[in-house]
């Protein structure tokens, strides 16, 4: 099937871009608010899934164990930026359970923040594994093979005992969605499972609500999704939409990005979950979706910049990032 337009961007008024994709809006128990395109067909969530990729951080006694806070659980699910608090935490929890950098195997980049990329060069450091922005979830993992006695070497490998304790969990939260058959390799070399957008929605639903959990698997999802929304400077970085969206409510917006056009999360207040996939992979369409969603539910939130008005480099306005009307009449259902 075609998906639908639900992100547009205007010059001059007419529509010079358009972006197709999929949008479920879900509760726990499986019922959509939304479900625009083909919900059904699988998706690679990329990082989005980090919180559910950290789970058994917490569930076997890793955390505990080493002394994680909110700050160390919420960069286990981030995709940060690489600045020097990001790079300094994901050292201090390699540390903890006596590794250091050399047990990464995400392979290393600069910051993608500009001014700590530029900080880094003047001082004629080196970038490491650490800035890579998906560290951390990487040092949830050895850590976890650490304290469980699993070898940390080939830690990535799908068969190792830890790749199948992540594959567990999505199929524990995603049900007939999840085939562990179905997988590709990641840009930080972790496995990274197909699943279908209405299945994403689902379990982030669950993640925040716990409903149908144990007592304690929910203990574990409500810390998790605590220590994101409490830190949301680990989870993204600077100016990034997850950390301005979750800063700017706190505890009413759980969210995290992958790349691709993917975003996942959900509104624990309202008891929702929602996943988006935009067919052409463009961030600042999966953004604006995610916007749309915002604005509706918390009106005087605002937008931050996801939605509105483009400008040129000298403030010249150009015309307007703007969600579809068939989007924007899903997301008018929403009460």
């Amino acid at each position: 099937m075609t998906n639908p337009v639900l992100v547009e961007l205007t010059r001059g008024g007419l529509v010079e871009s358009a972006h197709m994709g999929t949008l479920v809006l879900a509760r726990p128990n499986g019922e959509h608010i939304i479900a625009l395109g083909d919900i059904a067909r699988p998706i690679f969530p990329r990082s989005a899934i980090k919180a559910l990729q950290a789970l058994p951080l917490i569930e076997t006694g890793a955390a505990e164990r080493y002394g994680f806070g909110d700050a160390e659980i919420a960069i286990a699910c981030a995709s940060h930026s690489g600045t020097a608090a990001h790079a300094d935490l994901v050292a201090s929890m390699l540390a903890s359970a006596k590794l250091d950098a050399s047990a990464l195997a995400c392979g290393a980049h600069a910051p993608t923040h500009e001014a700590s990329a530029r900080a880094l060069a003047a001082a004629d450091g080196q970038y490491t594994a650490l800035h890579n922005n998906c560290s951390g979830k990487h040092s949830g993992m050895v850590c976890t093979c650490a304290h469980v006695g699993d070898p940390v070497q080939g830690y990535l490998d799908v068969r190792h005992p830890h790749q199948q304790r992540i594959a567990r969990v999505l199929a524990d939260f995603c049900g007939e969605g999840f085939s562990s058959a179905r997988y590709g390799i990641d840009g930080c070399s972790a496995p990274n499972w197909a699943i279908p957008v209405a299945h994403l929605a689902k379990a982030f639903a669950v993640l925040v609500s716990g409903e149908g959990l144990s007592p304690a698997r929910r203990a574990a999802t409500h810390r998790i999704a605590k220590a994101c929304m409490a830190r949301p400077d680990m989870v993204a970085g600077p100016g990034r939409l997850d950390t301005n969206a979750m800063t700017a409510l706190p505890g009413k917006v759980f969210m995290k990005t992958g790349a691709e056009g993917v975003y996942c999360g959900a509104f624990p207040d309202q008891g929702l979950g929602f996943a988006v996939k935009i067919d052409d992979g463009n961030k600042r369409a999966a953004e604006a979706v995610v916007a749309g969603l915002i604005q509706r539910l918390y009106p005087a939130a605002g937008t931050f910049g996801a939605i509105g008005t483009t400008k040129n480099w000298v403030g010249t306005e150009t015309g307007e990032t703007r969600i579809s009307m068939e989007l924007t009449r899903a997301i008018a259902q929403i009460h």
